[in-house]
């Protein structure tokens, strides 16, 4: 039921097609660019095999007497929230970093499916059974799930079908096997993961009740037809030293292209089916939003931590204007915690049985906590001062011409010495200022859809019937007015 981490490892060389600025890969496994990120989902995998750690990472499925993963399991009631969300911050504490796409933050996707099972039952019984196996399969074996979504798209002002079909991937043809689909996904850790759930990204389908658009399907990403073309990775670029996050915790993004790709009938989820599509995209993120909005909370505690460090060396903590930026960190942060607490603590039945977060409650802590991050960066970076961008690198501090220079002036008092003032400068330039910094805000913005997504999510969450009742009655208002 659990792997390790070399299984892991073993199971992701299976001859898949992966390629990296300009060269194939022959091993994702031992590539610089992946090795670092791929060695962090390994550990975490063997972190359930440790006596002190088995207990939050598993537990015993009660029907089977196997140990299990708390991060993949279905979540039947509210304890098992609070679980996974002891989970996540014991797999953050053990590595000293933020990692997103590992899978417990996507496999909530095939949760929200599940509660669509009636959807999919319309189009073919088949499909609702699917769904409910390949949940189990993905818990009971352990797979690294990842979410394939966006398509390259084209051009927007016009129909898939009036361009480049391709570029919206979609069906060519039917066989007694399977489907057959073509076109693209950008998807961030697909190289190294075991699976993605590729579903569409249209929201309007208009009159096309039957497109072969929309289609939604589970494909192992070492299937034939698959090729991986990755963006260039943040590791290995610099000196750890000088990037101790990029170095760590680059999580690779490709562009998935499915070259005439077999996905078997018992692995297809809904196809012609515009309504299951619809549905998928309405409640996408109604259990995966937790996951991924803790994370942006451990972000917050990045920042007020290197920015707190930064103004206790020399004393600025003391002031009143510096307090008070970083009270405005700590908004932020406890912001987040409040929305992911109160979520939890007023959970409620999903449509399918399961129990998931407070839906309101969560969409818009996902709002506060992505549409703020921009601004609480560029305030760590006022805090950190200019220092961030202008120090030298780590080998000039070790280089015997010039390490007393450097000694001497980066020397803050007799707590805070040249090297422990260099690491923390180092890190927290690559946390604000690196390539590796951009990219993530980018991506924090982005990931679960844009920010439209977000604030249509929250209004179709909200439950407006209290604000309605208040003021009909305090404006005295008829039950028509109140109707329309």
């Amino acid at each position: 039921m659990l792997r390790t981490g070399e299984e892991y490892r073993r199971s992701i060389r299976d001859g898949r097609e992966v390629w990296i600025d300009g060269e194939r890969v022959p091993d994702v496994t031992t590539h610089p660019a992946f090795r670092p990120i791929i060695d962090a989902r390994a550990r975490m995998y063997d972190m359930a095999f440790e006596p002190a750690l088995a207990d939050t990472m598993s537990y015993r499925d009660a029907a089977t007497n196997e140990a299990c993963s708390r991060a993949s399991k279905p979540p039947t009631c509210q304890q098992d929230w609070h679980d996974k969300r002891r989970w996540v911050e014991t797999v953050l504490a053990d590595l000293g970093g933020v990692v997103i796409r590992v899978g417990d933050e996507t496999v909530g996707e095939m949760w929200s499916l599940y509660d669509g099972r009636a959807v999919l039952a319309e189009v073919d019984p088949r499909f609702a059974d699917n769904i409910t196996r390949h949940i189990a399969r993905v818990h009971e074996q352990d797979l690294f799930h990842v979410s394939a979504n966006t398509d390259p798209k084209g051009d927007r002002s016009k129909r898939p079908q009036d361009q480049d079909p391709d570029m919206l991937l979609h069906v060519v043809r039917e066989t007694d096997a399977g489907i057959i689909v073509r076109g693209a996904k950008y998807e961030t850790a697909a190289a190294y993961a075991n699976q993605a759930f590729v579903k569409p990204t249209i929201a309007n389908w208009g009159d096309d009740a039957l497109s072969d658009y929309a289609v939604g399907f589970i494909c192992g990403m070492g299937a034939p037809g698959i090729r991986h073309i990755c963006r260039s990775g943040f590791a290995g670029r610099a000196p750890a030293a000088d990037y101790p996050i990029a170095s760590r915790f680059d999580e690779i993004d490709a562009l998935v292209v499915f070259d005439d790709v077999l996905v078997p009938w018992e692995d297809v989820l809904f196809y012609r089916h515009t309504r299951a599509a619809q549905f998928i995209r309405g409640t996408l993120h109604r259990y995966s939003a937790f996951p991924f909005v803790q994370r942006v909370l451990a972000i917050a505690d990045q920042l007020i931590g290197v920015a707190l460090f930064n103004v206790r060396q020399t004393g600025l903590d003391r002031q009143q204007a510096v307090r008070e930026k970083l009270a405005q960190l700590i908004c932020y942060r406890e912001g987040i915690n409040a929305h992911l607490t109160a979520a939890i603590a007023l959970a409620e039945p999903s449509p399918g049985g399961l129990v998931m977060p407070n839906q309101s409650l969560l969409y818009t802590g996902r709002v506060h906590a992505c549409a703020n991050l921009p601004a609480m960066v560029h305030l760590a970076r006022e805090l950190c001062g200019g220092q961030i961008c202008v120090t030298p690198d780590a080998a000039s501090f070790a280089a015997p011409g010039i390490k007393p220079w450097l000694d001497k002036f980066y020397t803050v008092n007799e707590a805070w010495g040249p090297d422990d003032r260099r690491r923390l400068l180092a890190f927290a330039r690559d946390l604000l200022n690196s390539d590796q910094a951009g990219h993530r805000v980018t991506f924090e913005l982005f990931a679960q859809a844009p920010p439209f997504a977000h604030l249509n999510a929250v209004f179709n969450a909200f439950d407006f019937t209290g604000a309605l009742d208040f003021v009909q009655r305090g404006a005295g208002l008829s039950a028509v007015a109140r109707g329309r």
